[in-house]
């Protein structure tokens, strides 16, 4: 993952609201990650955008009342990351366990 930033003037709107910018990355982050925090049930909203083609970075929104966004940003990324050692977990066994059938 490339580096993270905040975009400037979201200081005012409190600790619960942030939009991070993740240089070096796209929808394949944004979506997932969107997916996981949108069904916290202390976040109001949850998005993200691709500022432009042209530029190699992702704007991701974290909106909440009740926890500050980067707590939520950081669980998110756990999360995401559990859920990835889950599935090549799971896929590693199955390999293991699948035989090709004799011809």
């Amino acid at each position: 993952m490339g580096a993270l930033a905040e975009v400037a003037g979201d200081e005012n709107n409190g600790e619960g609201s942030r939009t991070f910018v993740f240089q070096d990355e796209g929808h394949t982050l944004g979506n997932a990650l969107k997916t996981i925090i949108s069904r916290y049930p202390d976040v109001d909203f949850c998005g993200y955008t691709i500022p432009h083609p042209t530029e190699n970075k992702l704007h991701f929104r974290i909106q909440s009342s009740q926890g500050r966004a980067i707590d939520i940003l950081k669980r998110g990324l756990e999360d995401l990351e559990k859920l990835c050692d889950h599935t090549i977990y799971t896929f590693e066994n199955e390999i293991k366990q699948f035989k090709v059938p004799a011809t």
